[in-house]
């Protein structure tokens, strides 16, 4: 997670913003490709291979966080004992994920930015107004198009690959952006989002996990150590044991 890593994120960002934002019909061409005009369907959606390797592109990311979780469940079940993984690689893999996949998505952007997905504007027939990727004024009510939760979370497996051996970390950033490329592309092939949705989840994602390694591991006044994060999670633990155990006083 070095800075050139970090320019071509903010400079992809600044290409792809101003482009789609002046012309943001291309998100419409783009998404015509896998648009069938006569049947007015998105015929990708209908395949059942296909199917099956978008739900297959979430189990392999989460199979990538499951040992983090498991980690953190072990630990708050057993505080005495050491993290069954290193404790900064736990805490890093469960914060980016929650923030890039969980919180800036689902419970931010996908909540308040009403732009409805491909499948429901009425250039590929759908009853709703495309609006660009810069407006929130659309009038999706409820889990809309921007940006692409599955799109982050298949993005997200950058993080597993910052934590890669130096020797394999190329070979792994390679194949996290080939996972998620391909993840976004079946999303936008399902009619499930436009490009702007998967590429600027792709960037914010990477942006969350940059800053976040940045703290955990490089910068000498947030950085941490794997028995910082065990005596902490140790402390949390004991007290919320004691916390379920210990009766609660009885009102007088």
């Amino acid at each position: 997670m070095n800075r050139t890593g970090l320019f071509i994120a903010l400079g992809l960002a600044v290409v792809i913003g101003l482009l789609f934002g002046i012309f943001p019909e291309l998100d419409l061409k783009l998404g015509a490709l896998f648009y069938d005009a006569a049947q007015k369907t998105f015929p990708l959606k209908l395949n059942a291979v296909a199917s099956f390797a978008r739900d297959a592109a979430m189990w392999i990311a989460w199979g990538f966080a499951l040992p983090a979780i498991a980690a953190f469940v072990v630990k708050m079940i057993r505080p005495d004992r050491p993290m069954l993984i290193s404790g900064r690689a736990a805490t890093f893999l469960l914060v980016t994920l929650l923030l890039s996949a969980g919180i800036l998505t689902n419970f931010t952007f996908k909540t308040y930015w009403g732009r409805p997905r491909p499948v429901a504007v009425t250039e590929f027939a759908g009853d709703k107004s495309f609006v660009p990727w810069w407006d929130p004024r659309g009038t999706c009510g409820r889990n809309c198009s921007f940006f692409s939760g599955e799109g982050a979370t298949a993005f997200w497996t950058y993080a597993p690959a910052a934590l890669a051996p130096p020797q394999w970390r190329v070979v792994a950033f390679g194949a996290a952006t080939v996972f998620g490329i391909a993840t976004s592309a079946l999303r936008m092939a399902f009619g499930g989002h436009f490009f702007t949705d998967v590429a600027i989840a792709g960037i914010v994602t990477y942006l969350v996990i940059w800053l976040a390694y940045a703290m955990i591991y490089r910068w000498p006044s947030t950085r941490l150590t794997d028995a910082q994060v065990d005596a902490a999670l140790t402390r949390f633990a004991r007290r919320w044991r004691r916390r379920e155990t210990d009766p609660r006083p009885s009102a007088s």
